[in-house]
């Protein structure tokens, strides 16, 4: 059966991302070839693009929406200095027996970026490449800067139109002030890597999946201003109308379905704890109905 070689970084295989394996499978059993870590943590790590899924999720999204095999490429200074030639030669087809290639129109690669999809397309090496322009959405390409931004603004339901699922993060339970808990709220908080994409500070509905069980979740993110102190960003997660959970030191998994509100300082605990309780009831609505 023909080789068919998808290139690309793909994080969040996203629509964009989605459309490239479909027109891979046509020329072929697809082979989806990323790297990791991303390039610019090499080049530029002050530039390091947050990061919307990881390396096993992405993995695991590739196959699920068409990628028979995933390769990962770690992403070396030794690997950069490859010429375009040489990474035609070495991996395209030695390592990977490419019949046809598939990439973004604006694909690049070898040493200083100097391959690019039309160099890849005019090289003769015994395969083809097709060059696709990245889907339109709204008039604007679909990319992963584009969804991180989104992200960033608060704008998750928008971003999870373009991934196709909702935005979600990763991360153990750790331990927090436990003030929810003595108000009757008690939240999950998630430890995080650096590079995770984090949603504007606000108030959110979503899921919260921990093991087996996956509740409906009402989301906090920022500083809790209504309380004293200095504190950095926090992530915590109430699960509707669960009581006596101990999830700490769990792996949690927790999906962004809408944004409720904006983080505000209230006045008083009581103030606080009425929006509390109509921040619950709107997210249990939202929820339930997306679940």
């Amino acid at each position: 059966m023909a080789k068919s070689v998808l290139i690309g970084i793909f994080d969040g295989v996203h629509l964009g991302h989605q459309q490239l394996i479909e027109i891979a499978k046509n020329h072929g059993e697809v082979t989806a070839l990323t790297f990791y870590p991303h390039p610019t943590s090499i080049f530029a790590p002050e530039r390091t693009p947050m990061q919307l899924l990881p390396l096993n999720d992405r993995i695991v999204l590739l196959k699920a929406h068409g990628a028979s095999r995933v390769e990962v490429i770690e992403f070396t200074p030794e690997f950069a200095k490859l010429s375009p030639d040489q990474f035609i030669a070495q991996i395209l087809q030695d390592q990977l027996s490419a019949d046809h290639v598939v990439v973004g129109e604006n694909f690049t690669f070898g040493h200083k970026a100097e391959g690019t999809a039309k160099y890849l397309q005019d090289a003769s090496h015994g395969f083809k490449t097709t060059i696709v322009k990245l889907e339109e959405n709204r008039g604007t390409p679909v990319s992963s800067t584009r969804i991180r931004n989104l992200i960033i603004d608060g704008d998750v339901e928008r971003a999870g139109e373009l991934l196709t699922r909702p935005h979600y993060l990763v991360g153990p339970v750790v331990h927090g002030e436990k003030r929810g808990r003595t108000i009757g709220y008690p939240t999950a908080n998630l430890g995080l890597d650096m590079l995770a994409c984090i949603p504007a500070d606000g108030v959110y509905a979503g899921w919260l999946t921990v093991g087996a069980n996956k509740w409906p979740a009402a989301i906090s993110i920022g500083t809790n201003p209504t309380f004293p102190g200095v504190r950095g960003r926090q992530v915590e997660a109430y699960a509707l109308d669960q009581v006596g959970l101990d999830l700490y030191d769990q792996s949690a998994k927790l999906e962004f379905g809408f944004r409720l509100r904006d983080t505000l300082k209230f006045e008083s605990l009581d103030e606080l704890l009425v929006q509390m309780k109509a921040d619950c009831q709107q997210a249990a609505k939202l929820t339930s109905f997306s679940a």
